[in-house]
């Protein structure tokens, strides 16, 4: 059974009560996640209370030696927490591992960042009078994270808030239950003190709600959707709760004339389907120059019906299931609109006698009414839209709430400027599906967030900023 971790010891919740974790690929249960509710919560947020007045004493050099213990300890058992990774999303094991090792880097970058939250000294107007800023943790902190990245998602936000020396109280996804025990267990492992982190499973509004409710938790960090994130803001406005907010997104990829089709084209499909399309920066709505389009398409729609969709666990494997029959049925659904609309479609095959599964999927003729252009889709379906005239594609890629991840391929420098500073997203990726880094600011525009993850940025998330002014010297 999968149990909570508060204050030093992971328990069955209060109530006994349970919930399955389930086999995405196979719809087998795997496990029994204990059902933690309100009370829980409130213990594990007492606990953390306690331990900050301790943590946040502790000086960066010590806080920094546990987190990097925490890191050797992912990168140690990196083979068989990518197992569980495996078995809880469905997602190809290669997928898995790169998740595990990036969410050890963060551990270790936050690490060593947490020694440069330099202050600064100001000079003053008056000759009596001196002047300093300080960097100090802002306190308990509540994280609520996805399960499309179940290590990283998690790593992301505990490893700046830990180094900032903040307190933690988490919920993972239940759908990934086993991934967050994994990195639990790993930071207990490298000696992290009772109360530092506890991590709660059970129903995300409650702990939510407990989270906005209660005084001490300073902080809200949540990656999820958009829906969930405006809920999350109108309770901050009733108890000025800070939050950092990782929403949605509807990825732009504008590929100008001049690309090398053959190698983007291929490139294209394969960055698509990462994570079966379940990716927040995934490049969703393909804006192809129509000197280039009838070859793109031509070479996507081959590389596409070769993709082997199966269990991630077998070796050739290029994509696994979604996460559940829910996110199934409505990617589904999206596909079936857009058909009715007049796109065609061109498709691998897929299982179909059990599992979550969805056939990758490429549009044609699309009609940008459909949900497959305007709704962001977390899944494997790659719509492709011709443009001829640069005005008209800069605005039908803006043409959205959401201001997350955009991409842009052309070798004329010029455009590179033109589009990528024309782009209403707050990540611009030029001739690269990876407009994001450890060690660089991830965040967005519009509805598609609040706040920075990683980078200088996500450690300065945990922190507030203090003057201290001197007089009458």
């Amino acid at each position: 059974m999968i149990l909570n971790y508060i204050n030093g010891e992971f328990i069955q919740a209060q109530s006994g009560k349970t919930e399955k974790l389930v086999n995405p690929a196979t719809e087998e249960v795997i496990d029994e996640i204990t059902w933690g509710n309100i009370n829980d919560c409130k213990v594990a947020i007492d606990a953390a209370n306690t331990a900050f007045k301790t943590w946040s004493k502790t000086n960066v050099y010590q806080r920094s030696t546990i987190l990097k213990k925490a890191a050797d300890i992912i990168r140690t058992n990196v083979n068989d927490y990518a197992k569980d990774t495996v078995m809880e999303s469905g997602k190809p094991m290669a997928e898995a591992k790169g998740e595990w090792m990036v969410a050890a880097n963060l551990f270790e970058w936050f690490a060593e960042e947490a020694k440069r939250a330099y202050g600064r000294t100001i000079p003053a107007i008056r000759n009596d009078k001196r002047m300093m800023t300080i960097w100090q943790p802002m306190g308990v902190v509540g994280v609520i994270t996805a399960w499309n990245f179940p290590a990283y998602n998690p790593a992301r936000a505990w490893a700046a808030a830990l180094a900032a020396g903040c307190t933690l109280v988490t919920k993972g996804s239940e759908f990934t239950a086993s991934s967050t025990n994994c990195l639990v267990k790993a930071l207990a492992e490298a000696g992290l003190p009772a109360g530092v982190l506890n991590n709660i499973n059970g129903d995300a509004a409650i702990i939510g709600d407990e989270f906005l409710s209660n005084p001490v938790v300073k902080k809200i960090s949540f990656t999820g959707s958009t829906r969930v994130g405006k809920i999350l803001m109108d309770g901050a406005s009733k108890t000025n709760t800070k939050l950092s907010l990782e929403l949605g997104g509807n990825a732009p990829v504008i590929i100008n004339h001049d690309v090398n089709v053959e190698a983007l084209a291929v490139s294209s499909v394969t960055a698509k389907l990462r994570n079966a399309g379940q990716v927040c920066v995934a490049p969703q709505r393909f804006f192809v120059h129509a000197f280039v389009y009838d070859q793109f398409v031509a070479i996507a729609s081959d590389a596409i019906k070769n993709i082997k969709v199966g269990y991630g666990w077998e070796k050739d494997t290029n994509m696994g299931p979604l996460i559940n029959q829910r996110q199934q049925q409505q990617v589904l659904e999206i596909i079936n609109h857009a058909k009715h609309a007049g796109a065609k479609a061109a498709a691998a095959n897929a299982p179909s006698d059990k599992g979550w599964f969805v056939p990758p999927t490429l549009l044609t003729n699309v009609d940008e009414t459909t949900e497959a252009v305007n709704k962001e889709i977390f899944g494997p379906v790659m719509p492709i839209i011709k443009w001829e005239h640069k005005n008209d594609v800069i605005e039908w890629a803006n043409n959205t709430p959401y201001g997350l991840a955009s991409y842009v391929w052309t070798n004329n420098i010029n455009d590179a400027f033109l589009f990528s500073e024309s782009l209403e997203f707050g990540m611009v990726g030029i001739n690269e599906w990876a407009p994001h880094a450890t060690e660089a600011p991830f965040g967005g525009w519009k509805q598609s967030g609040i706040g920075h993850e990683s980078g200088s940025e996500g450690l300065f998330e945990y922190m507030e900023k203090k003057l201290i002014s001197w007089g009458g010297l």
